[in-house]
């Protein structure tokens, strides 16, 4: 189904339900991920909405937003909120043992034209790098996402700054590399479809913590906002009937494009057009000779397509993902991992089961119980702590995220993440990924 009858299909839901009823229909019915079905009757014809039927893979995720109540306007004061008026959202503490450092890069392809925008525009990129730090000391705390862009963000889930204050990173805008590290494994991560780069924070920045430079990249006009020096906001400008196999080669030769700029980097330039000034050492930190990537729902489709087009990308991981396009019927002979939610596997995904036939070297393919494919994004983490605020009950947050606890969610991804790029990238062999461990009964390994 393309853009154009998913905007038909919420606008006459919307007119069904009235103008208060808007933005609840919007996200429970018409922002449908790139992980469900996308098979038409006769005739493939995946879409960047990823919603058609599919006999052959009856699983379909129905958002990669959570589906929301209308929020109030205002909201009562409680404890535990900033100045008894906003409440503060909290990610979970590093598990690695380095602080972490951060610095947002502006980044131009002038090889290539935004296919989302009219006007022959070059490709435009907003791009966060994370790195283990020297020392916090000095430098101020990263935010989740940056103001503009994060009003835009509140406003689009009904919410106000007075209501919710998004949360502060680990990270530390600026801070010195720890450059006793040396070269440091390099991993990129692409988020879901609609999404910002923002999502993937509590991921990102623990394999930092863990001793990875990361590399957090928005695909500008896809995400439904990408804020830009100068306070210049950028949002979803996505064609209708773009398709989901299309959108995946935008986003993989946007990958092909920052790593090409991290050579940059490790050759002592600064590809950043606003010459912003980059982190002391980091030039010295990017090891291109170890390059993984991750990516969660349509960005976990990008990791096989960016790895297709681009051999320097030596291990990959899907987080919850379905695929689209050519990838999946190639050969793919370097490391990949599936890491599914609860109720998917590629015993009920068609494209999943394509994919893992055609994989020729290490594969792993493991299960997080009680989890839903939300649980690999920072949702997981924010949406129960703003449920009063949203009017969420606990039946519906068990229907957005399953019934794992949040912060063991997170934990385990962040564990098994680690686990399987120390393989292939540091090659450090964990038991982790040999089958079942005690201490995890949460993951299943899917055979």
């Amino acid at each position: 189904m393309s853009h154009r009858r998913t905007r038909r299909r919420r606008r006459l839901l919307a007119k069904a339900v009235g103008t208060a009823g808007a933005l609840a229909v919007a996200l429970s019915a018409g922002i449908t991920p790139a992980t469900a079905a996308g098979k038409a009757p006769g005739k493939p014809t995946p879409t960047a909405t990823g919603f058609s039927p599919d006999e052959d893979a009856p699983w379909a995720p129905t958002a990669d937003e959570p589906r929301l109540p209308n929020a109030p306007a205002h909201s009562a004061a409680t404890p535990g909120r900033v100045g008894d008026d906003s409440l503060q959202l909290n990610l979970p503490a590093l598990t690695g043992r380095y602080p972490v450092g951060t610095i947002n890069l502006h980044l131009v392809d002038k090889s290539r034209t935004d296919p989302y925008v009219p006007g022959n525009k070059p490709r435009e990129l907003m791009v966060s790098v994370w790195y283990p730090a020297a020392s916090a000391s000095g430098h101020a705390q990263a935010p989740w996402m940056q103001s503009i862009a994060g009003d835009h963000f509140l406003a689009s889930r009904g919410l106000s700054p007075w209501q919710v204050s998004l949360p502060q990173t680990a990270g530390r805008t600026g801070a010195p590399v720890d450059t006793e590290l040396g070269r440091l494994p390099v991993l990129l991560y692409s988020t879901g479809l609609h999404s910002d780069r923002a999502m993937g924070t509590a991921l990102v920045e623990d394999l930092a913590s863990r001793g990875y430079l990361v590399i957090a990249v928005d695909h500008t006009h896809d995400a439904n906002e990408v804020q830009f020096p100068g306070g210049r906001l950028e949002v979803d400008t996505m064609p209708s009937g773009a398709h989901s196999a299309d959108t995946l080669n935008v986003r993989a030769a946007d990958i092909h494009f920052v790593i090409n700029q991290l050579a940059t980097i490790a050759k002592g330039g600064n590809p950043d057009v606003d010459h912003a000034t980059l982190p002391a050492g980091l030039s010295g930190a990017v090891d291109m000779s170890r390059i993984g990537m991750f990516g969660w729902s349509l960005g976990g489709a990008a990791v096989a397509t960016s790895m297709q087009l681009d051999p320097r990308i030596a291990a990959g991981a899907n987080l919850d993902g379905q695929f689209f396009g050519s990838a999946t019927s190639k050969n793919l002979g370097r490391p990949f991992m599936l890491f599914s939610s609860g109720s998917h596997n590629r015993n009920d995904d068609s494209s999943w089961r394509t994919f893992w036939s055609h994989l020729t070297g290490y594969r792993l393919d493991i299960q997080l119980k009680g989890s839903a494919h939300l649980s690999f994004s920072d949702n997981e983490a924010m949406v129960p702590q703003e449920a009063g605020v949203l009017g969420l009950s606990r039946a519906q947050l068990r229907q957005e995220f399953g019934t794992i606890d949040p912060n063991r969610a997170i934990y385990i991804e962040r564990v098994y993440l680690a686990a399987f790029f120390d393989q292939e990238l540091r090659h450090q062999h964990s038991t982790l990924l040999d089958g079942p461990a005690k201490q995890y009964p949460e993951i299943s390994f899917v055979r």
